[in-house]
């Protein structure tokens, strides 16, 4: 099983060798490929091998790229990550929107309550049960937008009442979207492994957005990231912070009364989804435990 995230800072040549990455900088360093789960190229001033790339798209290794500041802009995905592609893609145009709505509701509610069992670890208490109550007020396909009452109430309570999330350089939400982009890199490789089209949302539709049906995965998974800043409070956005965002992935959570890492738990959660979907079966769904 793969587990290494492994982190290229530094301007280098990454090639293939006999199954092994090889880093050549300073110094010549070399991983085997079947343990790497992530690997993420941070520095502009990196080249690689198209038989490098070749080899961790067939091995279905997850590879971020950065940009001059050091933040995610891109990933590497294969075109094609399951044999039968073609055919869960077909099921996956035939969803119905009754389907769909009852699966963006489970997930919404699973997020809101996530969003208030973190309030209530920080004795946040009085916010926490307001967000309860919006749970319960929750309607079809969060039809009375529910969630955007809840993230208003959630984030003040989190950062304090003049903190907006459209302040990007803002260190805190420099944090965020940058954890916010590896969860959505984890789910987007398991939609694909799956066989499904990122693209094709369950609530998300905007056409400029290549990850809407990973966009609507994710959001229970929002608050682990939440978690983290909170408790880093940092106040500049460097290198040491990104790295405990990284590390974040490899971190133990539990999901079907067993425990794994941040990563598995993506793939268990992802999978048990679209069999909920394929099934019409809500109840199939298994969210990790924040």
């Amino acid at each position: 099983m793969s587990w290494r995230t492994v982190v290229i800072s530094n301007r280098c040549k990454l090639d293939l060798k006999m199954g092994y990455l090889v880093v050549r900088g300073i110094e010549t360093k070399r991983v085997f490929l079947d343990e790497i789960a992530l690997l993420l190229i941070e520095s502009t001033a990196v080249s690689l091998t198209c038989s490098l790339l070749s080899e961790l798209t067939a091995k279905k290794i997850r590879v971020i790229f950065c940009d001059e500041k050091r933040n995610p802009t891109a990933e590497l995905s294969p075109y094609y990550g399951c044999h039968d592609s073609s055919r869960k893609i077909k099921k996956q145009i035939l969803w119905s929107e009754q389907n769909k709505g009852a699966v963006w509701t489970a997930i919404i509610a699973e997020k809101i309550g996530n969003q208030a069992r973190l309030l209530e670890r920080m004795q946040k208490d009085k916010e926490a049960a307001l967000l309860q109550r919006y749970l319960t007020e929750l309607e079809f396909g969060d039809a009375t937008n529910r969630e955007g009452h809840a993230a208003k109430v959630y984030f003040n309570a989190l950062f304090g009442m003049d903190f907006g999330r459209r302040v990007p350089d803002d260190p805190i939400n420099a944090a965020l979207n940058y954890g916010y982009g590896l969860i959505l890199s984890a789910v987007n490789r398991e939609v694909v492994s799956n066989g499904y089209l990122t693209q094709l949302g369950l609530f998300h539709d905007n056409t400029f957005n290549q990850f809407n049906l990973s966009s609507d995965l994710m959001e229970p998974l929002r608050p682990l990231i939440d978690a983290r800043v909170v408790q880093e409070q940092p106040e500049a956005f460097n290198t040491d912070v990104k790295h405990k965002m990284v590390a974040l992935l490899h971190a133990p959570i539990r999901i079907s009364n067993s425990e794994q890492t941040v990563l598995n738990a993506i793939k268990l959660y992802v999978k048990s989804v679209f069999d909920a979907l394929n099934a019409e079966d809500v109840s199939r769904i298994q969210f990790p435990v924040l």
